[in-house]
């Protein structure tokens, strides 16, 4: 988050509005963000960069956002070889792999090159430092807030361990495990070893909904065995609701506003593309509707991810695209707040989450949600929102036939009862429980009452 503070999916728009939000949690705890940086623990001063008009300023600015789109041709490039390495017919030859090996390295330095020229660059010209280095206390408690697989930090935090630091893992889900049919080869490696480090190290973990904290829980019984695992502790934190990043210069482009004054029911679906959401559904769904005649549409907003190629076809060649199907993959948040604001109804048919931020997002501006019947939906939306079976795409279609034709939401309590935290209370939250939950252990292990304690 503070190498790519543009970013705007899921974890990174929960850690921002975390961290944006600390200030206002200083009461709980002193609240310090931090990053590792080259085998250093950095306290961050400032989240994103504040360029200036003088001239080191503003290539300082070009710098980084040449180093931000190297990074993503060098993610996107060896995503591509890894998910290749798997069909080359040439595998079982092994003169020929390392050649072709040797032959993809070479060609991964057009861009290697350009990204190590420019963040030596960068440490020579930057500006305003955002981070400076920092010494952590024995009584300190280190968050990992922010996705931490893909980091090689593991030393450093093992070390502040060893001089008496907690050390608190934030879980978002565990789908690289429990639905590995969703996620790259690759990703379900790196995730598998990063959580079989955490299990060993973290002191306590603290998952983003009710639901994840029990399956935490048993993964981690399960690799432990239940008396070492009973040394951890688990508790869980809702996530809020708010969109940050909702500005008066943003305006809403004319696209948008036309399909939404059009007079016709609008069923949104927001999130990143990929296997797991189930977009492939919705079509099913959809398509029975529009046979029938239905004149409802039905929207996709969210960056294409991984795994879709077939979906993404599918779109591109459905006859009602433009009409009746419409796919948008670079909204900002004035663009989604707009959207949400004026939908019938958000449709969400993932066959797993972790939380469902676009949910609560909803919801809290007023707009009913029909989504699968999964645990987590419960917990996160209760009585107010109605659940269809993934296995029937009808299921979904008659209760969009119902909502059209009653103009009553099928669900057994109305939202304008709905009310949800907001980001600060979110902050809160975790803050309060990360310090209850170590007070508690601390006092069983040591006998002491009270406790101290500095978040970081």
């Amino acid at each position: 988050m503070f190498h790519h503070p543009e970013m705007n999916s899921g974890i990174q728009r929960v850690v921002r509005n975390i961290i944006n939000h600390l200030p206002s949690v200083q009461d709980e705890a002193v609240c310090i963000p931090v990053i590792f940086k080259q085998g250093k623990l950095l306290e961050v001063k400032q989240l994103a960069p504040d360029y200036g008009d003088d001239w080191r300023s503003r290539l300082q600015e070009k710098l980084e956002k040449a180093t931000q789109k190297l990074v993503q041709i060098r993610n996107r490039y060896w995503l591509l070889h890894s998910r290749l390495l798997y069909h080359w017919p040439w595998n079982a030859f092994h003169n020929a792999k390392r050649v072709t090996y040797v032959l993809c390295r070479l060609l991964s330095l057009s861009f290697m090159l350009p990204l190590y020229l420019a963040e030596w660059l960068l440490k020579k010209i930057e500006v305003r430092p955002r981070a400076f280095e920092m010494e952590c206390r024995s009584d300190d408690i280190l968050v990992l807030l922010d996705s931490s697989w893909h980091a090689d930090f593991f030393p450093v935090a093992e070390k502040l361990q060893q001089q008496g630091v907690s050390i608190v893992s934030v879980i978002y889900d565990l789908i690289p495990l429990t639905h590995p049919q969703f996620c790259d080869g690759p990703l379900v490696q790196v995730f598998d070893r990063w959580f079989e480090w955490i299990a060993n190290t973290a002191n306590g973990f603290v998952a983003i909904s009710g639901t994840i904290r029990d399956e935490v829980r048993t993964e981690v019984q399960r690799r432990l065995g239940t008396e070492q695992a009973g040394n951890r502790w688990f508790d869980f934190f809702h996530l809020g609701s708010e969109l940050d990043q909702v500005g008066p210069c943003k305006t809403v482009r004319p696209v948008l506003k036309k399909l939404f004054i059009s007079g016709r029911s609008v069923y949104l679906m927001v999130s990143t593309i990929e296997p797991r959401k189930n977009h492939a559904y919705l079509l099913d769904a959809f398509d029975r509707l529009w046979e029938e005649g239905g004149d409802v549409v039905l929207c996709f907003i969210g960056r294409i991810g991984w795994k879709n190629e077939r979906l993404i076809e599918r779109v591109k060649t459905h006859p009602e695209l433009k009409r009746r199907l419409y796919m948008f993959n670079d909204l900002s948040d004035v663009e989604l707040e707009y959207a949400y604001s004026h939908s019938k109804a958000l449709v969400f048919p993932s066959f797993v989450e972790g939380f469902g931020l676009p949910v609560v997002e909803a919801m809290q501006r007023g707009l009913p949600a029909m989504g699968s019947d999964i645990p987590v939906f419960h917990e996160i939306g209760g009585d107010f929102m109605s659940y269809f079976d993934l296995d029937q795409p009808d299921s979904l279609a008659r209760q969009v036939r119902q909502f059209e034709s009653s103009g009553v939401f099928p669900a057994p309590r109305t939202i304008k009862d709905w009310s949800w935290l907001n980001w600060e209370n979110s902050a809160r939250q975790l803050v309060q429980r990360v310090l209850q939950q170590t007070n508690v252990r601390q006092y069983v292990q040591s006998g002491c009452d009270e406790t101290d304690d500095c978040t970081k």
